[in-house]
């Protein structure tokens, strides 16, 4: 791929002039990386590949044959929206790891898009390669989580901001805009929220007569996503703050806990990290993670020689802000949490390595040792991708095998599935999950679930070792060998939970 040479470019005019012909050459760069990312998720994070917990929670609100999870505060409804069309009308998790896989190139097509009156495109292809090659990008991609589309919403509208800043005739970049925030607060509303503050404090910079304009598609987009979200606290949470305080102590409590150590031991391959305290087994993962911040500097070095410092200010600032919750506040690392800012970094990152390329086009052996090392990194982002869909696979197939044997032993729809891992048991199952208040999905009382199992097969499941709560203490005992994870597991299972007549002793 022929690099441009950012430093002998000419200073950038506002925006840059988009001739059709101009328009099919930024598609011969854009449109193959897309393509890339969907093959890649086709190939590597959808085949066989089964729901993880927080994906069951958003798909049972939605799914054709089981009832719907506990929808605990922090939770937005943007995703389910998103998986709904394929989610109300089939059970295959093929059929929708597929639609999503798809719909993300696509989005990743679009945000790319969005920039390309702004940058070359042979910068924006490198951006966008840099971020589709991530293991989280390319895991998520299929998924039926949240983090990905903010990731997306961020790149939409910081692009279409600067374009609406400078061009007052673009009215496409300020709908973009609006729906770029809206579609971050329709996912997370807290993460919409610190990339409107930046965006925000960047207005007035702007010409005065364009200010107007940008705060209102700001506060549209922000309002039209964010609206159920807040509708929603009202109506079945208790309010706003009551939302808001409860999403706290569901993370485990707001406050000063840098994280960043957490962040580079999930960068291994671990897709939640709480606690973090495993030992840092693989190091070689996070290598990128330090040469992130060296990289961002340069790109902001090579746009301030080239003009386009303002440019790139603006999405570092955005990516710095999204980034500093959950390497500040929160306690725990999720890789995920970090992918808005990863996507506004590839920026500056990718005009860096352009600029790199360039001057080690006439210089062999440095050129031969960048390509590797990108190589290298591209590798390890493929093979972390590959053992993550493996473990997947496995967990969806030991999760079938213990939803059968309790429907072998009567646990038949409609039924009860409660403690560890009950939301994927259940769903599997087709029956609805309960857990009693103290935990962060807590919907029932210990006599309501009681009461319940009276009526309604039902069945605890606890990790190996550990006893059944006091209110299952006479139930029937069932052994769990093919239960994920170690230690194994039992099924105490209630009284109505009866056995099918073969399977009787």
């Amino acid at each position: 791929m022929a690099a441009p040479n950012p430093a002998t470019a000419p200073s950038p005019p506002d925006v840059l002039p988009e001739p059709r012909a101009g328009r099919r050459r930024d598609l011969v760069w854009l449109a193959p990386v897309a393509a890339a990312y969907a093959v890649a998720q086709l190939l590597l994070a959808v085949p066989g590949t089964g729901l993880g917990w927080d994906e069951t929670v958003y798909v049972s609100q939605v799914a054709r044959d089981a009832p719907a999870a506990f929808f605990s505060a922090p939770r937005a409804r943007g995703i389910t929206l998103l998986v709904a069309p394929v989610a109300a009308l089939t059970p295959s998790v093929t059929a929708l790891r597929i639609y999503l896989a798809l719909l993300s190139a696509a989005a990743l097509l679009l945000s790319l898009w969005a920039w390309r009156r702004l940058l070359p495109a042979p910068v924006l292809a490198l951006a966008g390669a840099l971020f589709a090659g991530l293991w989280t990008a390319l895991s998520y991609g299929p998924q039926a989580m949240p983090n990905l589309w903010v990731a997306f919403g961020a790149l939409l509208s910081v692009g279409c901001f600067l374009r609406a800043a400078r061009d007052p005739a673009d009215r496409v970049a300020l709908a973009g805009l609006a729906a770029g925030i809206g579609l971050a607060a329709l996912m997370r509303p807290s993460d919409a929220f610190w990339l409107v503050l930046p965006l925000a404090c960047a207005v007035p910079a702007v010409r005065a007569g364009r200010r107007p304009v940008l705060l209102a598609a700001l506060a549209v987009g922000a309002l039209l996503g964010g609206a159920e979200w807040v509708v929603e606290a009202e109506l079945r949470y208790g309010g706003l703050l009551t939302r808001l305080h409860r999403a706290g102590e569901i993370q485990g409590g707001l406050g000063w806990n840098p994280a960043f150590g957490d962040h580079l031991r999930a960068l291994g391959g671990r897709t939640l990290c709480r606690p973090c305290d495993v030992p840092w087994s693989r190091p070689v993962t996070a290598l990128w993670w330090f040469a992130l911040p060296l990289l961002t500097a340069g790109g902001l070095l090579t746009a301030y020689r080239t003009g386009r410092l303002r440019l790139l200010l603006v999405p570092t600032a955005a990516a710095v802000c999204l980034a500093s919750p959950y390497l500040l506040f929160v306690g725990y690392a999720a890789p995920r949490f970090l992918l808005p800012a990863y996507a506004l970094l590839a920026l500056p990152v990718a005009l860096c390595l352009a600029r790199m390329l360039a001057w080690a086009r006439t210089r062999p052996l440095a050129l031969g040792a960048l390509c590797l090392a990108l190589a290298a990194h591209l590798a390890l982002q493929l093979a972390v991708t590959a053992t993550l869909a493996a473990r997947s696979r496995a967990n969806r197939t030991a999760f079938a095998a213990v939803a059968a044997e309790l429907h072998r032993q009567g646990l038949r729809p409609p039924c009860v599935v409660s403690g560890e891992e009950a939301v994927r048991v259940a769903f599997r199952a087709g029956c609805s999950s309960r857990q009693v208040y103290g935990g962060h999905d807590g919907s029932i009382t210990p006599d309501g679930l009681a009461a319940l199992a009276r009526t309604l097969p039902t069945a605890v499941l606890v990790a190996g070792g550990a006893r059944p709560p006091e209110w299952a203490r006479g139930w029937r005992p069932l052994p769990l060998p093919d239960f994920p994870g170690p230690g194994g597991h039992l099924a105490y299972l209630a009284p109505s939970a009866r056995p099918d007549q073969d399977d009787r002793p």
